[in-house]
């Protein structure tokens, strides 16, 4: 036990970890900036989905921005003041924001002792590697073991997302304006998919029934090819959404529960900085595999 290294790990509220979560796993968690009419709010701390929801419906403007360096920075320097020997940072992929390539910027002047982790996930699939990550920590493995583990499983996840309304998607750029005029006169919902470095146009249904069939049918066909080689206790399989009543969140999970008996299986809210660029009403289901352990 000479050799033990205390690790400490911090993610941001894009995993769906919140602070209070967090605290409880003891897992470090930044919370994520989310703009709204130009002022700056903090997930979790000074907006909460309510209110969030709330300035959507009320067409506010509203985006998201990576945290200030000084936020990861502080708290690097906080969790090293208490006595740890490494912090691992796992932020969203470096295919979807550029907070990881920052972070492994200034990470270069700890000497070591800071580890951000390209851990190519995001929401659902981000979360389990930080569990993951929390898992290996306390179990003894240094913090780029850490690192490598996650980043050698990074790609054996993928999530689908059915996203109600076209409104945000057009302000992100990933729509042209009279795509989405067709689409909303037409019922149209676009089904999207990440698996790793972005985000990509899947499929297009009439309906959000029939985009959440469509998104079932996807997972049946990923468990029984790309993931058909891992047992099924290291599959997890998890929904998220930005769902207005306890209602719809019971619907979702009685339809994933119900095409895959046996599986683990949760819902989790879409953290603030994720709805603010898929808007009110949308619904993601994915797939993670649980990092070795051993």
């Amino acid at each position: 036990m000479g050799n033990y290294m205390s690790v400490a790990i911090l993610t941001d509220t894009n995993s769906g970890i919140f602070e209070e979560e967090g605290q409880k796993a003891g897992i470090s968690v930044i919370p994520m900036p989310v703009i709204v009419d130009g002022k700056s709010y903090f997930e979790n701390q000074t907006i909460d989905h309510s209110q969030l929801y709330a300035s959507m419906r009320r067409d506010c403007d509203i985006s998201t921005s990576q945290p200030a360096p000084q936020t990861y920075i502080e708290m690097w320097d906080k969790l090293l003041g208490e006595g740890y020997d490494e912090v691992v940072y796992i932020p969203m992929s470096s295919g979807l924001s550029t907070t990881c390539l920052t972070a492994q910027q200034f990470a270069k002047d700890y000497g070591g002792r800071v580890i951000v982790v390209d851990n190519h996930r995001i929401s659902l699939t981000l979360r389990e590697s930080v569990y993951d990550a929390k898992a290996l920590a306390d179990g003894g493995k240094s913090g780029q073991e850490i690192k490598e583990r996650l980043e050698q499983n990074a790609y054996n996840a993928c999530i689908y997302i059915a996203v109600n309304s076209m409104k945000y998607l057009v302000k992100n750029g990933r729509a042209g304006r009279s795509t989405a005029t067709i689409a909303t006169a037409l019922n149209i919902k676009p089904v999207l998919s990440i698996s790793g470095e972005k985000l990509d146009a899947y499929k297009k249904e009439r309906g959000l029934k029939k985009a959440e069939e469509v998104m079932l049918e996807s997972i049946a066909n990923d468990l029984k090819a790309r993931f058909s080689g891992f047992p099924r206790e290291r599959i997890v399989l998890g929904a998220a959404g930005t769902l207005g009543c306890q209602e719809e969140i019971d619907g979702c999970m009685s339809a994933l529960k119900g095409a895959f008996p046996g599986y683990e299986a949760y819902y989790n809210p879409l953290s603030c900085s994720i709805a603010c660029h898929v808007g009110i009403g949308a619904i993601g289901m994915g797939i993670s595999i649980k990092t070795p352990m051993d």
